[in-house]
């Protein structure tokens, strides 16, 4: 009952954290429709067009999910002052989701993924998309309105939601990560390719076993938790942060730290359930643990939590923030 009690307290506590977001955020559009015939044109389906659907996606998808847990997101980005711009601020207002720190730029064009279904079968991606690092300009602006928010709002953590897109740079990276250090705000990390080994001294850092290969410039695969550990261990080392929290897929997600200079791994191993779509999952697991990382849970609990509620999400088809509800009766019955 005391367990009960500890995580009910937990998951309201939610509900008083100010949480800001930094990185690349775009649309999702998907176009739903169906096939009937071959194209005479090439051989090529043909989708008559029934339905369109927009989303946000990036970045604003940790946003949301971080609303849905009852905490308020600050979403921090870089958007073009184009149509589907525009198109993201509606979405931003239709999710009630502050625009604070959304910057607007001419230099820029909103990343925008558009999805073509036939017969519910995800049949073609188009993405619509800048990946160049932004312009000294722009720059500017965003550290500009990040330090505004930090002086006027207490943020409880910052989450940095890599998608390689040109938002998040080196210097957006030192500049934030120092000005966290001396506000003793906990960082946490979803990493991309390109910046990756730029995250010192963050508190949490999240990357999968893909990520983590390319990261390190690995020639074997992450095959065996033995493996993963000594990558892990690495990152720690080399980063020096606090904990380094692998997802692995099917098979769970360990958190690595070192301890008075010795290493400790917890490994939480997955959940058995019926998996519809591992889209957004990662966006999940780093949404959880960064509320439970300002809210000082332990590693296993951070760990533990997260990792259940990436799985929750793979249950739903599309991409979907966490259900707080549903979660915390998971972890209650899982006790």
């Amino acid at each position: 009952m005391q367990k009960v009690g500890k995580f009910k307290k937990l998951f309201a506590d939610f509900n008083h954290l100010n949480v800001m977001i930094i990185g690349d955020v775009m649309v999702d559009s998907y176009l739903w429709g169906k096939v009937e015939r071959i194209s005479p044109e090439a051989p090529i389906p043909v989708v008559a067009l029934r339905k369109r659907e927009h989303r946000m996606g990036g970045a604003a998808n940790v946003a949301m999910n971080i609303r849905s847990l009852g905490a308020n997101p600050i979403l921090c980005s870089v958007i073009g002052t184009d149509d589907k711009g525009d198109q993201f601020l509606e979405l931003l207002k239709r999710e009630k989701i502050d625009d604070i720190g959304i910057v607007r730029s001419k230099r820029r064009i909103t990343t925008t993924k558009f999805r073509i279904f036939g017969n519910a079968f995800q049949m073609l991606r188009v993405d619509e998309e800048m990946d160049n690092d932004l312009v000294q300009a722009d720059y500017l602006t965003l550290i500009r309105v990040i330090d505004q928010i930090l002086m006027k709002v207490k943020v409880d953590c910052i989450i940095f939601q890599d998608y390689d897109k040109g938002v998040i740079t080196t210097k957006l990276i030192k500049e934030v990560v120092s000005r966290a250090r001396a506000a003793n705000i906990p960082v946490s990390v979803d990493p991309k390719k390109k910046n990756f080994m730029d995250y010192h001294q963050v508190t949490l850092f999240k990357p999968n076993l893909k990520e983590m290969k390319e990261g390190l410039s690995l020639t074997a695969d992450l095959v065996d938790q033995q493996t993963v550990t000594e990558a892990a261990q690495k990152l720690c080392s080399v980063l020096e942060c606090k904990y380094v929290l692998t997802t692995m897929s099917e098979k769970g997600v360990m958190i690595s730290m070192i301890n008075n200079q010795e290493e400790e791994n917890i490994f939480i191993p997955a959940h058995m359930r019926m998996i519809s779509d591992v889209s957004g999952a990662g966006d999940t697991v780093i949404s959880v643990a960064s509320l439970c990382l300002a809210l000082k849970c332990t590693p296993h609990e951070i760990a533990y939590i997260s990792n259940l509620a990436g799985g929750l999400v793979c249950e739903e088809v599309g991409v979907v923030p966490i259900n707080k509800e549903k979660l915390l009766k998971e972890v209650l019955t899982l006790l």
